[in-house]
């Protein structure tokens, strides 16, 4: 059986799943809630609760499950799940990398705080003008597309009054995205930006981030030159040479 609540106007929903859920509860109920939600808005944040009166799925609810997946692939902003049960956490734990959306598992105890991670924005990015001209990109936590299409928006506008865009590219505070839309929406701002400036410096403190960084000079116009984080003056003053 699953019962669904609707807060935020429809934004959040929240799933109780109790017994042996069957395809007939995914097409009464589920997937009707999903698809009307979806029609006032883009994204959806999902709570899904796994008590102990939940036996798991049946064939055709496991089937519907993956169509109604694939069918909403980007109809979803994030999904907490709050659960007891081994098996559900070892499968949510597999499938989260492969979710466009960030997923959490949480204990049955941790239902409140499932709520405000769903609430919470988990990640920014902030950007600042330098005395310089060139433009410091702070990426902080965990992006979403969302963040980053804001970030986009910020960019354009610098970008439009700058006759030399150079870039101070903050990563050290950077701890990835939330999914893989966000990687995708990541990848697209850099793809239609980066190619645009003359410098770009990149400050980091991790293996990864300097591969990056030398990766990434392959592959533009622009010079580019990694600093640990403790090193931005150093930073600053070879973009300004």
């Amino acid at each position: 059986m699953i019962t669904t609540k609707s807060f935020d106007q429809g934004a959040q929903i929240e799933l109780e799943l109790t017994g042996q859920v069957s395809r007939d509860d995914y097409e009464t109920t589920l997937i009707p809630a999903i698809e009307t939600a979806l029609t006032t808005q883009d994204q959806l944040r999902i709570l899904v609760v796994m008590g102990e009166g939940f036996e798991g799925f049946d064939l055709g609810a496991a089937w519907a499950d993956i169509q109604m997946g694939l069918t909403h692939w980007r109809g979803f902003d994030r999904i907490a799940v709050v659960a007891a049960a081994g098996w559900i956490k070892t499968g949510v734990h597999i499938m989260a990398p492969l979710m466009p959306c960030p997923v959490q598992i949480f204990a049955p105890a941790e239902a409140e705080a499932a709520r405000r991670w769903l609430r919470q924005s988990l990640g920014a990015v902030h950007m600042e003008v330098l005395p310089s001209g060139a433009l410091h990109v702070q990426l902080m936590g965990k992006l979403d597309p969302q963040v980053l299409g804001r970030a986009e928006d910020g960019l354009d506008a610098h970008i439009r009054a700058s006759d030399n865009f150079r870039l101070l590219l903050d990563l050290g505070q950077f701890e990835g995205w939330q999914g893989l839309s966000a990687l995708g929406a990541h990848f697209k701002l850099v793809r239609e930006h980066a190619p645009l400036a003359s410098k770009v410096a990149v400050l980091g403190d991790k293996g990864w981030q300097h591969m990056g960084q030398r990766v990434a000079s392959h592959f533009l116009n622009a010079e580019t030159q990694f600093f640990e984080t403790s090193a931005r003056a150093q930073a600053e003053a070879w973009l300004e040479e």
